[in-house]
């Protein structure tokens, strides 16, 4: 490419008002430059100007005029330094600062969070609040936010912790929706990837975060709402009064290889072009595989036709992997060979660590294999993504959902190109409407009154049906003061009503919920059999291999997750099996029992029963508290288990919370590395990992508090 001609040919286009096509020649142009070690000159320099993308910029080489425009756009982001902004984010800065409410879709490349962290360093608020979809986006947003704000701020991310005097809550939308009673006024709410509050899009997730949206919406003086690739917003309640603006904005080019044409549906031809560019790649490669069986498949692939990394850390990791999880578990060959894979079922630790692993720059992991996790659970990228599946599960790709893969190629500062191998069918292009409506899952929470207008005629007439039999059941007065305490998880009406004419129908059995808070597990399979039925599907196993599982998971704390398998082997339960049972049990299963103990205390108080103490330790795995909280931030069982074997840390105290076992943790960390029994090389590497996002920020030189 010949750079004076390539030049012309942007600048032409910069003038025929062709920003994106002009943009794309020059980050291409750029890549040459850092691929061939060619310095910019000052024509470059000027064209990234023109083009809106300030932070590439080298002050070095610009003009005088240039470099103006480079610190003009700096802005303090809580960083030692100022970072200089690209244009249109600091046209969204902009906005925020002027007290708007924004939801915004732009690129995944656009470097969307890194406007919060300007505008919490800048305006000073005293409480923001951050709804991102998983528990591993909580842990890497607090990871990010700790170390520029930790010194100004507490960091909130369980719902035991009580505020401080300025704080940053960072929550998925089901602990947002609890700890909303404890904050009376946010100054900004953010909820990032708020396209999952469609049903098109997240069903599962949908009503939960609209429910949070609707509560915690009221308490925000601003809002700031951020997704990718929506072209429309539709008029809805949720973001009313909100201004969309969708910014086509790249900072990296994606350089597709439509390979699907060649391999034409063969899958032979497919393994061998999967298998081929990975053997000429020295670079990250992220593989897209859509289902789990999938991910199976290309892992079983991989291990069969790829040697083995010489990597002592990767070695060490696979050997950690056999001791605590189990040793024919695939996961333990995969990684040997440099290759792990992130799923939404894997223990958080576990996919927290290989993303860390995948972001060594020497020695850790060069390829991941996912399912639609890689999008929704973390902020990784690669310069290589395999788009292996044109699948989402059981249904095809939209364009939406492909646009978010791809959009995982590249990183801005590190890879100028994303190289895009597609190796099935894309979906045809289409612009994206978000369409936000009231769910019939919202409808138990919804003041009809308020809400009138945007519930349709059927939704209000399920409503009032709904407030009757409950009435007729528990008694207007119950029924109304159980609806204004907001103590009920669900909003699904059908369901609340299912359980309170369960047990009204057959009120002794349910004195049966009483075994669950016995000394012994024996009685609990029956019962929890029962409680299941009220939600038939959705378990991920049957009835009784769930019940069993539960009892057996009661012995968490005691035994290792190896011992646990062993006592589940005659209902053949799977390492996978265990992670997606256990998720369920602590969110979905609690949840249930949750509103099945709140429904029985108002319909039979005299059996004097309250099952609070057992779901609180289930929402727990049956850990300690604060070790369940731990391992979010990164610390997994069993190595609390050896750190409490140890005597310098007794997590079985019960008035040991979060924010006191970080404390104690971080005071005693060198004793914890000289004195903890059976450490080996990858425990002491996970430990690492998990000190560094606990360490504090150190305190720096702050301006005064914008007015």
């Amino acid at each position: 490419m010949e750079i004076f001609e390539e030049c012309a040919v942007i600048n032409d286009l910069l003038q025929a008002n062709d920003g994106t096509e002009a943009r794309n020649r020059l980050i291409r142009l750029l890549d040459q430059h850092a691929r061939e070690g060619i310095p910019y000159s000052p024509l470059v320099n000027h064209l990234i100007r023109e083009s809106g993308l300030f932070p590439y910029l080298d002050p070095e080489t610009s003009s005088w005029q240039d470099r103006f425009i480079f610190e003009s756009f700096k802005v303090d982001i809580g960083q030692e330094t100022p970072v200089t902004l690209h244009r249109e984010q600091s046209l969204v800065l902009k906005h925020l600062l002027d007290g708007d409410n924004l939801a915004i879709s732009a690129p995944t490349s656009f470097g969307k969070s890194l406007i919060i962290d300007a505008y919490i360093a800048v305006k000073k608020p005293n409480n923001v609040l951050i709804l991102v979809p998983t528990i591993a986006l909580t842990d890497e947003t607090r990871r990010r936010l700790s170390k520029k704000f930790s010194a100004e701020y507490k960091i909130v991310t369980t719902t035991e912790v009580e505020l401080g005097e300025k704080n940053i809550l960072i929550f998925p939308q089901e602990r947002g929706i609890q700890y909303c009673d404890k904050i009376e006024k946010l100054d900004l709410l953010v909820v990032d990837e708020f396209y999952k509050a469609s049903q098109n899009f997240d069903k599962e997730r949908s009503p939960a975060l609209l429910k949070a949206m609707m509560k915690l919406g009221q308490k925000a003086t601003q809002k700031y709402y951020l997704a990718p690739n929506i072209s429309d917003l539709n008029d809805n309640p949720f973001t009313k009064d909100m201004l969309f603006l969708r910014l086509d904005f790249n900072t990296v080019f994606l350089e597709k290889h439509e390979l699907y044409k060649e391999i034409n549906k063969d899958a032979q031809k497919k393994n061998d072009a999967l298998l081929q560019i990975l053997g000429k790649q020295e670079t990250k490669s992220l593989i897209y595989a859509g289902t789990y069986s999938n991910v199976d498949s290309v892992a079983t692939l991989l291990i069969e036709n790829t040697e083995r990394e010489h990597s002592e850390l990767l070695s060490a990791f696979s050997a950690w992997l056999a001791a605590n999880y189990h040793p024919n578990w695939k996961l333990t060959a995969l990684v040997k060979r440099g290759v792990g894979f992130h799923t939404g079922q894997l223990h958080r630790s576990l996919s927290q660590i290989q993303v860390r692993l995948f972001e060594e720059e020497k020695g850790g992991l060069q390829t991941l294999v996912s399912t639609s996790s890689i999008i929704e659970g973390v902020n990784t990228s690669a310069e290589n993504v395999i788009v292996w599946s044109n699948k989402n599960g059981k249904l095809k790709l939209n364009d939406f959902t492909y646009r978010n893969i791809i959009g995982r190629g590249g990183r801005m500062f590190r890879h100028f190109v994303g190289n895009i191998y597609i190796l099935e069918e894309p979906p045809s292009p289409a612009d994206t409407q978000l369409e936000l409506t009231f769910p019939d899952e919202l409808l138990a929470d919804v003041d009809e009154e308020q809400y009138k207008k945007e519930l349709t005629k059927e939704q209000l007439a399920k409503l009032l049906q709904y407030k009757e039999d409950m009435a007729q059941i528990l008694g207007r007065e119950s029924f109304d003061r159980l609806r204004g305490e907001g103590v009920l998880i669900s909003g699904d009406t059908e369901l609340i009503s299912e359980i309170a004419l369960a047990i009204n129908s057959d009120k002794k059995v349910w004195r049966g919920l009483a075994t669950l808070n016995a000394s012994t597990n024996e009685y609990w399979a029956w019962i929890l059999r029962k409680v299941i039925k009220l939600v038939p599907a959705g378990w991920d196993a049957t009835y009784t291999k769930f019940a069993e599982f539960v009892r057996v998971m009661s012995s968490n704390w005691a035994f290792s997750i190896p011992e646990l398998l062993d006592q589940l082997s005659e209902y053949d339960v799977t390492i996978e099996e265990f992670f997606k049972m256990e998720r369920n049990a602590t969110y979905k299963l609690t949840a249930l029992l949750s509103d099945v103990n709140v429904i029985q205390m108002e319909i039979v108080p005299e059996h004097k029963i309250d099952i609070s103490p057992f779901i609180a330790r289930l929402s727990k795995a049956f850990l300690p508290s604060c070790v369940m909280e731990l391992e979010e931030y990164g610390l997994p069982r069993m190595l609390a288990k050896k750190i409490h074997a140890s005597g310098l840390v007794n997590f079985e105290d019960e008035e040991l919370d979060l924010h006191s076992a970080i404390e104690l943790l971080r005071a005693i960390q060198s004793e914890i590395l000289e004195q903890v029994e059976g450490l080996d090389s990858f425990d002491r590497y996970v430990l690492d990992y998990f000190f560094d996002g606990i360490a504090l920020q150190k305190p720096r030189a702050v301006d005064a508090p914008v007015q």
